[in-house]
């Protein structure tokens, strides 16, 4: 990137922290295949399991984890092969959950983007909002073995930083999908049963991730690496800066959300929007609304000031489409077509939330 521009995109992606680096350059100048049976092969083997280690260490997480190339890939093993009797996921979710579930019943959200998470139960499940369309849809996988209900849920939404309290989920009769690709390495792992992680998300590079795990037998095995989960030869160089990056973490949410708070006065100031104001929200993530300026525009006029922003997930901001997410949270599409999203970073300091709030309220006083 240029040194002049302002980057204001991390939930996108994030750059690689220099400690994730230098793992990756020093695994590239000598490694071989972990399933080799040769010293070469047995000594990336043991780099590959200590890098398993060292992950889970880092997280918090003492189950299993099955090496991905990133979190969407994670949600295809999770959620594709679950032998969950149900599968119940909220209309908030990332495309990639939406994508492999098109047969789930559908929590409702509130105005503020929160699922309605309690109670949720293997028995009222057919009380629950269930989209017309998608009654009698498929089965998500098949092989159902395990009659629980499997809640998917994004623990912090990528659009909008909403965090979904996790917490206040009655366990009884459910296996929790928690989607961490925003979270992980930010806040504390949820208490979950199956968790997916993106390294590019926290300073890793991109193309590798992760299914964590608590027991493997909730999910059907495929055949091939990762214990039979996955097949396809690991990144062992990417697997390694991933947990290098995780060791490289610093606590800067505090900062975070005092540059955080200090935008968004300043975008209500001049008449902005937040979406989702009164809900718990990560401190990196915010999406506001600009009256009278599509978010199409704004992101040409941000561009030419050197400033990198989006408009929802990067998966999707490509497309013509209005966010989903907004839709679910009641945004009609004329307002939800004015919405871009800003993210921060580790080194986001108070000059960049200046230099952004200075081109957004002259481009706020234009579109007035």
């Amino acid at each position: 990137m240029a040194s002049n521009r302002l980057y204001l995109d991390h939930a996108a992606t994030t750059p690689i922290l220099p400690q994730a680096k230098a793992a990756m350059v020093e695994a590239l100048e000598s490694w071989s295949n972990p399933s080799s049976p040769h010293g070469d092969g047995r000594a990336a083997r043991a780099a590959l399991e200590d890098a398993r280690r060292r992950i889970g260490a880092a997280l918090g997480w003492d189950g299993q984890i099955i090496f991905t190339s990133g979190a969407s890939e994670a949600i295809a093993i999770g959620l594709g092969r679950a032998k969950a009797g149900r599968i119940l996921t909220s209309p908030v979710e990332h495309d990639s959950v939406l994508r492999v579930t098109p047969g789930a019943g559908r929590l409702e959200v509130t105005s503020d983007g929160l699922a309605t998470l309690s109670p949720v139960r293997a028995e009222p499940v057919e009380a629950l909002h269930v989209p017309s369309e998608e009654k009698g849809g498929p089965s998500t996988s098949s092989g159902r073995t395990d009659e629980r209900v499997l809640l998917a849920i994004q623990h912090v939404n990528n659009e909008t930083g909403v965090i979904q309290p996790l917490e206040a989920i009655d366990r009884r009769d459910v296996i929790l999908f928690a989607d961490c690709a925003q979270s992980a390495a930010k806040l504390p792992l949820p208490d979950a049963d199956m968790i997916a992680v993106s390294a590019h998300k926290f300073g890793g590079p991109p193309g590798v991730g992760a299914l964590l795990i608590k027991d493997l037998t909730l999910i059907d095995p495929s055949g091939g690496q990762e214990q039979g989960y996955r097949s396809g030869t690991e990144n062992l160089p990417a697997i390694l800066a991933m947990a290098a990056a995780l060791e490289a973490r610093t606590d800067w949410l505090p900062k975070a959300a005092t540059l955080r708070a200090k935008l968004d006065a300043a975008i209500e100031a001049c008449g902005g929007r937040i979406v989702a104001r009164n809900a718990p929200r990560i401190p990196n993530i915010a999406s506001y609304r600009m009256p009278g300026l599509s978010a199409r525009a704004q992101l040409i006029q941000f561009d030419l000031a050197g400033i990198s922003v989006s408009a929802g997930s990067a998966c999707s901001s490509g497309s013509l489409k209005t966010s989903h997410v907004l839709g679910a949270m009641g945004w009609d599409e004329a307002e939800a077509s004015e919405v871009i999203r800003v993210s921060f970073g580790p080194a986001t300091d108070e000059a960049d939330i200046d230099r952004f709030i200075d081109a957004w309220t002259r481009m706020a006083a234009r579109a007035r």
